[in-house]
């Protein structure tokens, strides 16, 4: 008997989030496919790349072949999934998502759901990253398209190859209010930031805070031929960025060698 694809899922926005359901449910659909679930109990959106050192995990059982992380992050998910349910036999793929909101430039560092495909490619496992772009006035959003794409890649990688060497993992973008888009390749934006704090104070007269939402504010980074992940999504096109985990900064050595000595 022919063995099964097997795909690892993952996300930040916890194991009841409509994006992570829209994911398993259209991977489902596909021939010949075992799909494996393990993500975060609770919202882990911009965690980053972090694991959990100073307590316990425990896997709770949700479904068949799907289960929440009691309180772990998306690289502990990822991390322990590998460890343990795939000890004997890495996955085939691993899909971090569908997150709720844009991974597109300097925001890749923060995010829970790109570091979820960063835990995968260090163990050398082919990994995607796919979050959907909205409005959050819109508490629901439309993950119609991003089903279709993620089925789409999923299909060339089963059927061909990953396109990416060691240590390197896709990071796809899809446009909101489109039904249908053209890939396109592109780098990582340049993110404009600003500090964004809302003060509240309790009934005692203590402060505490609440981090604000930055408006998506980018543009092109100087002397990079191609098109931004933002400027793609900008013009109603899905957005597929090749992420490599080596953040040395090549051009910077010779220099940094002068200023040494």
């Amino acid at each position: 008997m022919k063995n099964k694809y097997r795909i690892l899922v993952t996300n930040d926005d916890g194991y009841e989030a409509k994006g992570l359901l829209k994911l398993i449910e259209a991977l489902r659909e596909l021939d010949d496919v075992k799909v494996t679930i393990v993500a975060p109990a609770n919202e882990k959106s911009a965690c980053g790349h972090s694991l959990t050192l100073v307590r316990p995990l425990r896997f709770i059982s949700v479904d068949d072949d799907f289960y929440k992380l009691d309180d772990g992050t998306p690289s502990d998910c990822v991390y322990l999934s590998l460890s343990t349910i795939f000890e004997e036999k890495k996955p085939d793929l691993l899909i971090s998502g569908i997150n709720r909101g844009s991974n597109m430039g300097e925001d890749i560092t923060y995010s829970g759901t790109a570091a979820g495909a960063m835990e995968g490619v260090l163990h050398d496992v082919p990994s995607i990253a796919i979050s959907q772009v909205m409005d959050f006035t819109n508490p629901d959003g439309d993950f119609t398209l991003a089903q279709k794409t993620i089925k789409e890649l999923v299909l060339k990688i089963k059927n061909g190859t990953f396109p990416l060497p060691h240590r390197e993992f896709l990071n796809v973008n899809i446009p909101s209010d489109v039904e249908e888009a053209k890939m396109l390749v592109t780098y990582a934006g340049y993110r404009y930031y600003a500090n964004d704090s809302h003060v509240h104070r309790n009934p005692r007269g203590e402060e505490h805070y609440w981090l604000g939402l930055h408006p998506l504010n980018f543009s092109a980074r100087e002397g990079v031929s191609g098109i931004s992940d933002y400027e793609a999504i900008r013009d109603g096109h899905i957005s597929i960025t090749p992420i490599q985990l080596d953040l040395s900064a090549y051009k910077s050595m010779n220099r940094l060698q002068e200023w040494i000595d």
